[in-house]
């Protein structure tokens, strides 16, 4: 029986015709297959949203109020896959977590491109794509486009990373389940075996490599000792030819439609007139290199693919790194500024079951922010939560026993270093110091970057650009 792990979503666009139109001496960008409605300068700027704690700081929010309010025509997901869940709600009350769909969905026309760097979950796609279609968004898929040169995760890689994690017993690394690292761990080890969107068009071709990737799997799963029930379901997936066939059946609804692309569509949206958002997922610290090994992903969640992505891009470039007002981290991992006094704070997207485990909640940390902002450069922040502010807040100003210093590492690939720092950070006290009324001009002063965009509730209503 196939399961499909989480829910995800993208949707087809058809190639630019790069002919704009003018219309009341406004640009409209025009499809082939179809015009989009939303009016745009005959600019081009591109904002790139990035978490710079360990996730869930509100990336989906902020992308989604940049979409609507720079009438955004096309959202670029830069890293992840569908382990992300980015959770956004309309002003009449419609909510989804975004996995792999673009956190501007919900607006009428804005499309999706899942770059070269998202690894794709096809079924979890299609979970997605049913569940915001109840949410009255019909058309995702239709607005979808994938690079052909993304990575592809099966079932069968799926359970081997969910029994590694299980095998680590009580010193779990905080996996989703959904099979991100497992993918990218065989597509650096195993080239020859990773499965790409290009080979979902050759069903032959790729039912022999499915069956070459479940026996490196089973040989891989065969030395894992975990005897809960979770395992022995696992591992029976893992096993089981019948996986391999019900997947290539689950995903046929998603090779029927014309969704994957070359680089060339990536090069028509960079040369379209008007704005592009570049999504990220998860968040800075935990970053593949830069994060605290080995509670990290396996994704660069820094600026650097999306900078990628955008070389040699005429229009402008504007980077916002995303924070809370206060600290979260969903899983195991250092989180020095934790306390159990923000339990109170209501999470209704964020649970404690799952495989990541607890969401935990902590004080907004200035220490590890200015730690996250020297691994990635931003020009700008986006404060969210701020409708939980109340007169008792605080913020985590320093540590004391800190005995490695708090700076990335001179060989950005260092894992030594970000893993002494990992367990350093364990070690800590939190010095903690109240805050004054007007947080974001508090946090502005102390990260020395300009909080310009503020939110108090989770609508893109409740946001509004500070200066």
């Amino acid at each position: 029986m196939l399961r499909t792990y989480g829910s995800t979503h993208r949707s087809a666009m058809g190639p630019l015709d790069q002919r704009p139109s003018l219309r009341d001496g406004l640009v409209s960008i025009r499809f082939l297959g179809g015009v989009m409605d939303g009016q745009l300068s005959g600019v081009r700027r591109a904002s790139v949203v990035v978490d710079l704690g360990f996730g869930d700081a509100g990336k989906g929010t902020v992308v989604d109020f940049l979409v609507r309010d720079r009438a955004a025509h096309t959202v670029i997901r830069f890293n992840g896959g569908g382990q992300a869940g980015h959770n956004v709600v309309t002003a009449d009350g419609q909510h989804h977590t975004f996995s792999q769909l673009g956190a501007g969905t919900f607006v009428p026309g804005v499309r999706t491109h899942l770059s070269r760097f998202v690894v794709v979950h096809p079924t979890a796609l299609l979970v997605e794509a049913e569940r915001i279609a109840a949410a009255g968004v019909a058309d995702a898929l239709e607005r979808l486009t994938i690079s052909g040169d993304a990575l592809v995760t099966t079932p069968h890689v799926q359970a081997l990373g969910r029994l590694r994690e299980l095998a680590r017993g009580d010193a779990p690394h905080g996996t989703t389940g959904v099979g991100v690292g497992e993918t990218m761990k065989i597509a650096i080890e195993r080239p020859d075996l990773a499965i790409r969107m290009r080979d979902l068009a050759r069903p032959a071709a790729l039912r022999r490599q499915l069956e070459r990737l479940r026996e490196h799997a089973a040989a891989q799963a065969g030395p894992l000792e975990a005897g809960d029930v979770r395992a022995r379901d696992e591992r029976e997936a893992l096993l089981s030819s019948d996986t391999l066939e019900a997947w290539m059946e689950a995903i046929a609804p998603l090779l029927a439609r014309d969704l994957v692309v070359g680089p060339e569509h990536l090069e028509a949206l960079r040369e379209a007139p008007g704005e592009i958002v570049l999504e990220g997922a998860q968040g800075v610290l935990l970053d593949e290199w830069r994060g605290f090994h080995p509670h990290t992903t396996w994704s660069t969640c820094t600026t650097d693919n999306a900078l990628t992505l955008l070389e040699g891009y005429d229009g402008a470039v504007e980077r916002f790194g995303v924070l809370r007002s206060y600290s979260t981290r969903h899983g195991a991992g250092p989180f020095p500024s934790e306390v159990k006094a923000l339990r109170r704070l209501a999470e209704p997207h964020n649970h404690d079951v799952g495989w990541q485990g607890r969401f935990r909640r902590g004080w907004l940390d200035v220490p590890l922010t200015r730690y996250a902002l020297a691994c990635c450069e931003v020009d700008a922040l986006a404060l969210t939560h701020l409708d939980r502010v109340d007169d008792d807040w605080q913020a985590c100003v320093g540590y004391e026993g800190l005995d490695v210093p708090l700076v990335p590492a001179a060989d950005p690939h260092d894992l030594d270093h970000v893993e002494a720092l990992g367990a350093a950070l364990d070690r800590v006290t939190p010095l903690f110091e109240p805050t004054p009324a007007d947080l974001p001009a508090w946090v502005s002063n102390a990260l020395e970057r300009e909080v310009t965009i503020v939110s108090h509730g989770p609508t893109a209503e409740d946001k509004r650009w500070r200066s």
